[in-house]
Parts: structure tokens; C-alpha cells; sequence
């Protein structure tokens, strides 16, 4: 179990990859947020997971493994039952593209569906969900085999036991208890599928299930089902296409938990988080009054390494939910004079430019071209702004601008800065504090570096004053 203090984006402590995010206030007041875990580089999720929760959104504790994919018996177990997960032959727009890709480079998709599913595979735990009923707490989860199951435990962070199969397969379970007491499961991609569980929390009739709750046709809907009421409203939300890539999360919404659904909108993109960045997977929740969008940003320049991230958002008296912007602030308030800002708390980056690690800082802002950008949000000061302190290493000009206008200006040479009055190499490490002057104006602003001519610059921090 370890314990932090934060409030600004990402939430967690950068050895913790924790994405897609399912938030529940549980029983006891605190919230809970369950979501699978990036600790290899060459797929999504592990095998294992971590259940994080908080009583305040400021203390945050996270717990320890709740359940590990080597615990689930019938994965890879030839004689389990065994459940279709995407039906490959439905032309849904993205599966005409993988279709087109594959038959462009000469590949027989057919083929390499049957290949795959006859590999053998690594006990991955991919996104989960999780509910409460009558003392007990239910984990919903999915593996690489398109397998379904439940385990339980007596607390909501586990640990999680005794787990059994559902009997449907595909990716990311969604649960949701309505107002009657009736739990409802949901699942897919592409195309989603909701059903009434049985009392048993395990089970369901077959011929109670209604597919197309959402599909990509009509609503964008890519995966990562998640629901949620709100007055009578049910909202059902999940990564969305519609700008192209499932980097948004989107929702529908309906009078009843099984539908039929209407497209609503987005709620936010991480588009822009990384030159990889891929998909979304989250969800939203109330927490003392305050409505959250709980979402995930990649890292390192792969579509992995995601973190949690928060967001507040607003329910309109229509039901509407604005569009947010990812920020840096997190759910805390802006940056204020002379808080130190981190480079991997950038929110939005254009370019090659992508967070990195660095062995003593933790990450970084790294890969660094010409014409790349970094920005900030937000930065807020009654009094104006009037100097820029760094921490960066190699050479290159950083403009430095607050919202739409260039504030200062900083330029590294190899040896010192030929602006600013502060060269120092506080750690041996080659890293050097250099500040520049500003013209800013007090105002709350969105904080934006942009690189100009670098030659192995990287940025660990900067502070404004």
C-alpha cells in the first residue's frame, strides 16, 4: 500500500500506469477507481491489477494487487468454454480499413484472426469495472482471450477471489446497478451488448440480451463501455471515433439502461498527449457534489505507459456535457507564482516531442524538433508575471508564451544561456536552471513553450514568477 498527496495531472506517482479508469463512490464514502495496468512495452496491461482510492481527491492511497492474471483458471485451458468476441465479418468502418490495410500489404486478415486465436497467450488483465451489492463486491474483468469473469471480495480494493466465467466474450465490462436494484452488465467493441444479471451477480438469460446498444455507425462507439444515471437520464459512455481515432470519450444517452441510445457528443479528446496517442477509456463520477471525467494519456511515444488523469466536468440542466481540455492543473487550481511545473505535466505537446524518462527527474520533456510545442494549462497570477525559471539541458531557443502572446524568451548556447541571469548545473547531471524575463500581464493563461533550433534539448521543469 503506498499513500501520496496530488491534485495535478497525472494523478498517480510515475511508476504507476493505471488506465482505463472506472470511478465509484462506494458504501463507505471514498472513491475507488479500478482500471487495468501498462507495465510492458509491447502490449497494453499487465497481469495484474491496482485499486486506488481517496477520501478527499487530494490523499490518495494505492493498494495493493487485487487480483493477478495467473489466478484465473480457465485462461489458456484448451477445455474452457469459449465465447466470439468481435464478429470480424461485420464491415464496420473500421474493420473495412483493417481489411483494406491488410489486403494492401498482402496479408489474409481471416488467416491471421485464426493464427492468433490459436496462440497461446499471457494471462494480460485488460480493463475492469466494479460494483457493490448487499456487502459484497463484484470485479468484473476481461483477458486477451476474449475470456469474461467476476471475482469477489468483502472490500472494495480487494483482494478479489474466487473468480468464474461469464458466458459472453469480448473486452470491457461495464456494471451498473439502477435505482431498483436490478444489475446490468455490458461489454464489446464496435458494436456493445447489455443484458439483466441474475441475482447471482454471474450469470444471465442468453435471450435477454440486446446487442447494438451503441455501435460505431451510429454513435462512433469503438470500446470501453461504462454507465451511469443521472436524474433519469442514462448516459453510456465509451471511446469514441468520431474524429478519426478512439482518443475521445464520447456518450449516448437514454430513458432506460438498455436503450435505444442517442449520440450526445464528446466529453474530452487526449489527442495531442503524445505523437502516439491512440485511444481512451474512462469514465465519470460524482463525488461530493462534483461531477469527474476520469480518462488516461500515453507516454514515452507508444500507445502504453498510460496514466490516470482527471478532469471536472458540468451536466448542463439539458443533460448536455461540455467538451473539457485536457489540463495540467489536474483537479486542483491553476499553477500559482513560483510552483514548480513539471515537464511530464504537459498537457498537450505537437511534433516528435513526448515525454520521457530520466533517471534522476523521473520524465521529461524529450525528442524535442524544431517547431515543436509544449503546453500548460493553467498558469494564474493577480500580480502579472515577470520572470521564467527552467531546468533543461542541450542547446536551443524556448519561446515562452502565455494564452496568444510570446512573453520571453529564453536562449541556451552550449555553455551558459545569453538571456537570463541564472547558469547552474545543480546535479552533476548536466541539467541546468536558467531564467529569462516576462511581460505578462496577471490573468489566468494557458502556458506554452515552443522550441526553436534544438540540439539535445530537453526540459525537466519550469516555474513561472
Amino acid at each position: 500500500m503506498e499513500k501520496f498527496i496530488n491534485q495535478r495531472n497525472p494523478i498517480l506517482p510515475l511508476k504507476y500506469h493505471i488506465p482505463d479508469s472506472e470511478g465509484h463512490v462506494m458504501p463507505d464514502g471514498r472513491l475507488y477507481i479500478y482500471g487495468s495496468c501498462d507495465e510492458r512495452e509491447d502490449v497494453y496491461c499487465s497481469d495484474k491489477y491496482y485499486v486506488v482510492s481517496t477520501k478527499d481527491m487530494k490523499e490518495w492511497t494505492i493498494h495493493d494487487i487485487s487480483l493477478k492474471g495467473q489466478d484465473i483458471p480457465w485462461f489458456n485451458d484448451p477445455d474452457a468454454p469459449k465465447y466470439p468476441g468481435i464478429d470480424w465479418s461485420r464491415p464496420t468502418p473500421f474493420i473495412q480499413k483493417m481489411l483494406a490495410d491488410a489486403a494492401a500489404g498482402g496479408k489474409d486478415m481471416k488467416a491471421e484472426f485464426e493464427k492468433e486465436a490459436q496462440t497461446k497467450k499471457p494471462p494480460l488483465l485488460f480493463a475492469p469495472d466494479c460494483i457493490e451489492k448487499d456487502g459484497t463486491y463484484y470485479l468484473y474483468f476481461c483477458m486477451p482471450d476474449d475470456s469474461e469473469g467476476v471475482a469477489v471480495s468483502d472490500r472494495p480494493e480487494g483482494p478479489f477471489k474466487h473468480p468464474v466465467q461469464l458466458p459472453c466474450g469480448g473486452i470491457d465490462p461495464a456494471v451498473f446497478m439502477d435505482d431498483d436494484g436490478q444489475v446490468y452488465y455490458y461489454w464489446g467493441q464496435l458494436f456493445s451488448h447489455g443484458v439483466p444479471l441474475n441475482p447471482d451477480m454471474e450469470s444471465f438469460d442468453p435471450e435477454k440480451v440486446v446487442d447494438d446498444l451503441v455501435t460505431e455507425e451510429v454513435h462512433y462507439f469503438h470500446e470501453g463501455s461504462s454507465m451511469r444515471k443521472i436524474g433519469d437520464t442514462y448516459y453510456y459512455v465509451y471511446a469514441n471515433m468520431e474524429r478519426g481515432k478512439p482518443t475521445s470519450l464520447g456518450y449516448a444517452t437514454s430513458s432506460c439502461p438498455l436503450g435505444p441510445f442517442t449520440y450526445r457528443g464528446i466529453i474530452i479528446d487526449n489527442d495531442g498527449c503524445d505523437p502516439e496517442s491512440w485511444n481512451n477509456h474512462g469514465s465519470i463520477e460524482c463525488v461530493d457534489g462534483q461531477w469527474y471525467v476520469f480518462y488516461h494519456r500515453c507516454s514515452r511515444g507508444s500507445q502504453q505507459h498510460r496514466r490516470l488523469c482527471i478532469e471536472p466536468i458540468t451536466i448542463l440542466p439539458d443533460g448536455s456535457i461540455p467538451e473539457v481540455k485536457m489540463t495540467s492543473q489536474g483537479i486542483g487550481q491553476p499553477f500559482a507564482p513560483g510552483e514548480t511545473i513539471m515537464g511530464y505535466e504537459a498537457c498537450g505537446l505537437t511534433g516528435s516531442v513526448f515525454i520521457g524518462t530520466d533517471e534522476v527527474y523521473g520524465e521529461k520533456l524529450t525528442h524535442i524538433s524544431d517547431g515543436d510545442t509544449a503546453v500548460f494549462r493553467y498558469v494564474k497570477s493577480n500580480d502579472g508575471w515577470s520572470r521564467a525559471r527552467l531546468r533543461v539541458s542541450g542547446t536551443g531557443r524556448i519561446q515562452i508564451w502565455l494564452g496568444d502572446k510570446k512573453a520571453g524568451t529564453v536562449s541556451l548556447s552550449p555553455d551558459s544561456p545569453d538571456a537570463g541571469d541564472v547558469c547552474q548545473v545543480p546535479d552533476g547531471t548536466g541539467v541546468r536552471e536558467v531564467c529569462a524575463a516576462l511581460d505578462g500581464p496577471g490573468g489566468e493563461y494557458e502556458l506554452k513553450l515552443v522550441f526553436d533550433n534544438p540540439c539535445g534539448l530537453e526540459v525537466i521543469s519550469v516555474t513561472l514568477e
